[in-house]
């Protein structure tokens, strides 16, 4: 991956994304079918080279760059809630690195899924049960655990629960993605202005197209 500032955007934005889904899903029962279709979709681009393709395309995590820009600015606009989901899977990622065969448990458990995505599309049933159980067998192992707040009819669906623990594992795949691009936590603390910037300009240049 090239490490430049833009692609770490991105892949915070990747990460951002997720856990807004999360978070909806949780406290409202529903997502945006293409924002849901993104994020899960990039857990399925492992052997990917190109940021943009993890997604397909910058529009394609156009909700996780305006939760960053927003993210990124005082702590009177910050969810403190997305922020705690994003700050643990970044925890969790470097925990998860240590564990080969955690690792292997999710190649596989991808590999599975992409071909499961490939008959029947992103979003099947087949395909989230797949990620979640991926998601089970391992990251829900590590602690600490993402505890995810929500309403109890919502979070206790079975359907909403694998789309969470699928957009878990998003949410780890961008944290991957964004190392791979040169991310660290002291650039998260110390650039955040530049960091904004960046999501900012990124948006304008979304909709000038």
């Amino acid at each position: 991956m090239i490490k430049t500032l833009s692609n770490q955007v991105i892949a915070l934005a990747g990460l951002s994304q997720a856990v807004y889904l999360v978070q909806h899903i949780a406290k409202r029962g529903t997502a945006d079918r293409e924002d849901l279709e993104a994020s899960i979709g990039s857990v399925l681009k492992i052997d990917s080279d190109d940021v943009l393709d993890v997604y397909g395309g910058l529009h394609r995590v156009m909700t996780g760059l305006r939760q960053i820009e927003r993210q990124l600015g005082g702590p009177d606009v910050v969810d403190p809630e997305q922020a705690r989901y994003a700050s643990t899977l970044i925890f969790l990622e470097r925990k998860l690195m240590k564990q080969p065969r955690m690792l292997e448990t999710i190649h596989s458990g991808v590999q599975k899924a992409a071909a499961q995505a490939e008959e029947r599309g992103v979003l099947n049933e087949d395909v989230l049960a797949t990620l979640a159980e991926t998601y089970q067998q391992t990251l829900s192992q590590l602690k600490p655990r993402v505890m995810v707040a929500g309403e109890q009819i919502y979070v206790s669906d079975p359907e909403n629960a694998e789309k969470i623990r699928s957009l878990l594992l998003a949410g780890i795949r961008s944290v991957v993605l964004w190392r791979q691009c040169g991310g660290s936590r002291w650039r998260l603390l110390f650039l955040r202005p530049k960091l904004q910037k960046e999501a900012h300009q990124l948006l304008e240049s979304l909709s000038r197209t």
